[in-house]
């Protein structure tokens, strides 16, 4: 069988050496190089012929992430690397996933056709923004599942009266399998927006006098729904409110705004990196390494990952 070669691409190096420390192996070296007018040449600097080569990158801004994570891909394949898995822990320009206004691009598809051009052979990532983007792909794709870092966590805090909530109508069918797992009811907070990062009107369809309330989103940006909802559901009479989101994005006022909130705590995972984490008392990091380093194992050894999923 051919030998498992991790490499990372610079913006995600801080989680590919967790993932590779968790699998076993060292992290492979990639130099890169940059122009006086900031154009990247990104290269490995071992061989990685006939290996099967997992190349790690959250495609968040600015651009150079997706590029150089191109970049890497090609040099991989022009290396004659065995097969080309990449790692995507957090996919960028998923929010782009449909037309919802004339004359706008699907960016969340652009960016799929772009790593198959480049010769990916297969993507890995974890709580798309919306499952139909699997669909995007012509090569295999593993979506791997956050509910499995959540779930244990959310177990060890005993929570009585627990509910479960969702922030908003699109994150229906994520939060149901968390309420599912636990035998609980769930509430949505249904939001109106006018433009993007700024919520309108918000109402509750639900009851939670009395409950302690988990919110469960896949990304968190500017926080400004989280909180707006967390003090939606105060008003409303829980008992407490806390949220789980996979990818925080954290931008703009994100951090004030959720230490300011009524959120007991935000409980995220590492897919990003955060930029201002100690001034943010409520944010707590679980890590998904572990999680990652178990399905690169998987596939390497052409097995399946459905074991890796909680509810399974």
């Amino acid at each position: 069988m051919s030998s498992v070669k991790i490499f990372s691409g610079k913006s995600t190096q801080y989680l590919a050496e967790k993932i590779a420390k968790s699998y076993g192996k060292p992290l492979g070296e990639v130099t890169l190089q940059k122009f006086s007018d900031g154009e990247m040449s990104p290269f490995f600097t071992e061989s990685v012929r006939g290996s099967d080569v997992f190349l790690i990158q959250s495609t968040f801004p600015p651009a150079d992430n997706f590029l150089e994570l191109l970049l890497l891909i090609d040099a991989a394949k022009r290396a004659s690397a065995k097969y080309v898995t990449v790692v995507v822990p957090y996919f960028g320009y998923a929010r782009q996933d449909r037309k919802d206004k004339p004359r706008v691009a699907i960016a969340a598809k652009l960016m799929a056709n772009l790593l198959s051009a480049a010769g990916a052979d297969r993507i890995m990532t974890c709580d798309l923004h919306a499952d139909q983007i699997q669909g995007f792909f012509d090569i295999p794709l593993d979506h791997l599942d956050g509910t499995s870092i959540f779930i244990p966590y959310i177990r060890s805090l005993k929570l009585e009266d627990i509910i479960f909530a969702s922030p908003d109508v699109g994150g229906v069918k994520r939060t149901r399998s968390f309420a599912k797992f636990f035998r609980a009811e769930m509430v949505v907070c249904d939001k109106y927006r006018e433009k993007a990062n700024e919520v309108a009107s918000m109402r509750l369809i639900g009851d939670v006098e009395g409950k302690d309330v988990v919110m469960v989103d896949d990304l968190i940006d500017t926080g400004g729904t989280i909180c707006k909802a967390a003090a939606l559901l105060k008003d409303k009479g829980a008992k407490s409110v806390r949220a789980v989101a996979t990818h925080p994005i954290l931008s703009g006022k994100a951090y004030e705004n959720i230490e300011n909130s009524v959120l007991e705590e935000l409980v995220i995972t590492d897919t990003l990196p955060l930029k201002d984490e100690e001034k943010c008392s409520k944010i707590k990091v679980l890590s998904v390494s572990d999680l990652f380093a178990k399905a690169i194992r998987k596939i390497h050894d052409h097995e399946s990952i459905s074991s890796l999923f909680i509810n399974s």
